[in-house]
């Protein structure tokens, strides 16, 4: 996977290892860009699942969102993972989407989302968001990183 320094100036970046344990640990929100149909920049903040196995993001969204919505526009998305407590560290980059339409992966990556960000199923809004999913409400967006563009100040004498 290419890696990048996202500020060569300012700071270091992560090496591939550092970077694929970032995306694939911790409760961060992954902030997707997108186009809508007037050609205007949307930014959609969103959980993830990254699987650090095949690289790549998974994220479960209503088949009716803006984001779905906003794909339809180009098969390429620029996406953003950051750390806002010091040190600041962070991965952005570009990357080629699929849309997944297939129930039992999207009840998978509905379930894994859920558990890493609510801790449980039981949880009285993962059970709303599964049950949509089971419902057949939902797809999946598969994001294949072209690039990785880090930073990570902790780096930095």
């Amino acid at each position: 996977m290419k890696i990048l320094n996202a500020g060569p100036v300012f700071t270091k970046p992560m090496s591939e290892d550092e970077a694929i344990n970032f995306l694939a640990s911790g409760r961060r929100i992954i902030y997707l860009g997108t186009i809508d149909e007037r050609k205007e920049p949307n930014i959609h903040p969103t959980w993830f699942y990254f699987d650090p196995n095949v690289r790549k993001f998974y994220i479960e969204t209503s088949k009716s969102s803006k984001k779905r919505e906003n794909l339809n526009n180009s098969k390429i998305i620029y996406f953003c993972i950051d750390e806002s407590n010091l040190p600041y560290k962070g991965v952005r980059g570009k990357g080629r989407i699929t849309i997944k339409e297939d129930l039992d992966f999207i009840i998978s990556i509905s379930e894994k989302n859920l558990l890493k960000y609510l801790g449980s199923l039981d949880h009285p809004m993962a059970k709303g968001l599964l049950d949509n999913a089971k419902k057949g409400n939902s797809v999946v967006i598969e994001i294949t990183p072209l690039y990785l563009s880090t930073w990570d100040d902790s780096k930095i004498n």
